[in-house]
C-alpha cells in the first residue's frame, strides 16, 4: 500500500509546504535558548526552508524523510556542491551543515542521533494518522538527550479526521509529549481562511542533565 505522505510528494500535492521560513520558527526559536552550535534534529522535514533558517543561524541539521523527491528539490534550492553516502540503511546527502537521511524516522536510532542537542517539529506530528501518534513521541524522546529543547507546530481545524495534515488537539499533544517532555503552550495562531489554527509549543527533555 502507497505510503499517503510519499505519495502526496509524488503527485506534487504539498499544500503544506510553505514557500518561506516559519514566522514562528523566527519569533520563538530563540526564547527556547539553545546553544549556539547545537545539532538540530527535525524529523519528517520535507524540503522545509526552516531547515536554511537553522543552519545559518549556526546550527547543524539532521532532517529525516522518507519521500526522495522532497530531499532532491531541498537540494535544488542552492548550487552548492552535495556528498551522498549510505549510513544504516539511510540514503544520506550532505550540503553545507545540514544532512538529509532518507528513510523511515522510526528507524533512525540513538546511534545516529548521538549529536542532537534539539529539535524542530513544524509537519511531523500533525502528519501522522493517531494510531501513530503516540509511537512518534516516544521515538522522539528516545533520541533526545535529557535537557534537550525543541519547538513543536501544531494545527487544529474542523475536516473531521482527514488529513494530513491531522487536526490534532491540545490536551492531545499534551497527553503525548508529557510523559517525557516538559511541555510549555507558547501561542496560538488566528484561524486562517480554512480554519486551520497553528499552536506553538516549548517542549524540553525530561531527566537529569549530565
Amino acid at each position: 500500500m502507497e505510503n499517503p505522505w510519499r505519495q502526496r510528494w509524488q503527485e506534487g500535492r504539498i499544500g503544506f509546504h510553505l514557500e518561506e521560513t516559519h514566522p514562528a520558527l523566527v519569533k520563538h526559536w530563540p526564547e527556547l535558548g539553545v546553544a549556539d552550535g547545537t545539532k538540530v534534529l527535525v524529523p519528517l522535514c520535507g524540503k522545509s526552508l526552516d531547515m536554511r533558517w537553522l543552519a545559518d543561524r549556526g546550527h547543524p541539521v539532521l532532517g529525516i524523510e522518507l519521500a526522495p523527491e522532497a530531499i532532491e528539490q531541498f537540494l535544488a534550492q542552492r548550487r552548492s556542491g552535495v556528498s551522498r553516502y549510505t549510513q544504516a540503511g539511510f540514503e544520506v546527502s550532505r550540503q553545507g551543515s545540514i544532512e538529509l537521511w532518507c528513510g523511515d524516522f522510526f528507524h533512525l536510532h540513538i546511534q545516529q542521533a548521538a549529536e542532537v542537542g534539539a529539535f524542530y517539529d513544524r509537519a511531523s506530528l500533525i502528519a501522522l494518522p493517531p494510531a501513530t501518534r503516540e509511537r512518534y513521541a516516544f521515538h522522539l524522546a528516545q533520541l533526545t538527550p535529557p535537557g534537550a529543547k525543541g519547538l513543536l507546530v501544531g494545527l487544529t481545524h474542523g475536516d473531521g479526521e482527514a488529513g494530513p495534515p491531522f487536526s490534532v488537539p491540545d490536551d492531545e499533544i499534551e497527553r503525548l509529549m508529557t510523559p517525557n517532555f516538559h511541555v510549555e503552550l507558547l501561542a496560538r495562531l488566528e484561524a486562517d481562511a480554512r480554519g486551520r489554527s497553528e499552536s506553538l509549543w516549548a517542549l524540553e527533555r525530561r531527566g537529569p542533565r549530565v
